[in-house]
């Protein structure tokens, strides 16, 4: 297969573009509100509730949103997805401006803080069912799994850069500008929006009820073992393997590298992620990939327990950094049975309950940590977490002998056929 086969197509390019654009300004002000948060609390907790307040709104509008974007056009409300967040990066801007900062209290700010996250959680469970939903539209059948590659590639690309540049711009100009520049890339987001036409509705049930809508979807899902297998390793997994929440605390307390180590730290899981994609693009996953996928997530336990009990910083940075590389392995492969596996009429709906297994669970994750942080000490709770990962691999293996024998490669030559 022609590995640069879905970016002969100049709307998923810009679309690549959008993503980037996206990821790289969420990424960001993920961990400049961290950053800001845990420097005026001194507190774990206040990191776990930081994802709390994200994970509540996406998990609790998750399904209602698939429906919605089953039911719409997808580029304008992939427009209206990044406006909303627009607001909310102003806002924060507005929050951390020094003249503000004098006259509020640190507890009013803080609640702010809170308030603006819970409402970005909002946003993200409409924007991600709509842009999975809008590659579908973009390229042919045949090239899904190669436009699923190079949307993760970029994603992770992207989530590389945020977070680097958002410790080395702490130290640079400060939380305030850094909001700056995080609104500055939701507006190129926006731009280059306009530059992808409208696309057709595939929704042959138009003004379906909506608990009917639900119920289809879910029953799509769990009826689907190839989905519900691996959206569920990979929650599991991301649910107790949330160290990434607790970097601050390495960062500040345990490794004593400041923002500019926090930055790398923060980057080297992405750095990781990305090299295996850009791999993949070459060597395609999807042969044996249940094999595949068990042992990347089994290979993150591992990178999970040693970067929690290391006290030397390059050999935490070498061990996110290989965790990130097999994490890269499990969502290509995770991404691929979902483009493969899912009807276009219910994309919207497969991708919501996909952001509440997955996607959520990176900030219910970031609760656990916290909480677990807090009750048992840092470097216990990362072990723990990562020890509940591995039990998660083997309960998996050992019960579905089907998913272990999981081969995506007839579904692609069915695809192939088609067109």
């Amino acid at each position: 297969m022609d590995p640069y086969a879905a970016l002969r197509y100049r709307e998923f390019n810009i679309f690549l573009l959008v993503r980037f654009a996206m990821v790289f300004a969420w990424s960001m002000q993920f961990i400049v509100i961290e950053w800001q948060v845990y420097s005026m609390t001194k507190d774990p907790l206040s990191l776990g509730i930081i994802g709390l307040m994200e994970v509540i709104p996406a998990v609790s509008t998750a399904l209602f949103a698939g429906h919605v974007v089953d039911q719409k056009e997808k580029r304008n409300l992939l427009v209206k997805c990044i406006f909303g967040f627009s607001i909310i990066s102003l806002g924060l801007f507005l929050l951390s401006w020094p003249s503000i900062e004098l006259h509020l209290s640190q507890q009013v700010i803080l609640y702010n803080i809170y308030g603006l996250v819970f409402l970005g959680g909002i946003v993200r469970a409409f924007i991600g069912p709509t842009i999975f939903s809008l590659i579908a539209l973009i390229v042919p059948k045949k090239i899904y799994p190669n436009a699923a590659t190079w949307s993760s590639t970029t994603w992770q690309l992207a989530a590389v850069l945020g977070p680097a540049l958002a410790g080395f711009s702490i130290s640079w100009m400060g939380v305030h500008w850094s909001m700056c520049l995080i609104f500055g890339f939701s507006v190129l987001a926006l731009i280059s929006l306009s530059q992808i036409k409208r696309k057709p509705i595939l929704n042959p049930k138009i003004g379906e009820p909506v608990f009917q809508s639900l119920k289809e979807g879910l029953r799509f899902v769990f009826s689907t073992k190839a989905i519900l297998g691996a959206l569920t390793l990979d929650m599991i997994a991301v649910l107790f393997g949330g160290a990434v929440a607790l970097l601050p605390v390495y960062a500040q307390d345990i490794l004593h590298v400041g923002s500019e180590g926090f930055g790398i730290l923060r980057a080297a899981p992405a750095v990781g992620a990305a090299i295996t994609m850009l791999g993949s693009t070459r060597f395609p996953l999807h042969k044996n990939a249940g094999k595949k996928l068990l042992l990347a997530v089994f290979g993150f336990g591992i990178c999970m327990i040693v970067f929690g009990l290391s006290t030397y910083f390059w050999l935490s940075v070498a061990a996110l950094f290989v965790s990130g590389a097999v994490d890269g392995v499990s969502m290509i492969i995770r991404q691929t049975i979902l483009q493969l596996k899912t009807p276009d009429h219910m994309r919207g709906r497969v991708a919501s309950v996909n952001s509440m297994f997955v996607g959520s669970s990176n900030e219910l994750g970031a609760f656990e940590s916290g909480l677990t942080a807090k009750l048992m000490g840092t470097v216990t709770a990362v072990v723990f977490g990562g020890c509940m990962t591995l039990l998660t691999v083997g309960a998996t293996a050992f019960v579905s002998p089907t998913f272990r024998r999981l081969d995506l490669s007839r579904d692609i030559e069915e695809h192939e056929k088609e067109e």
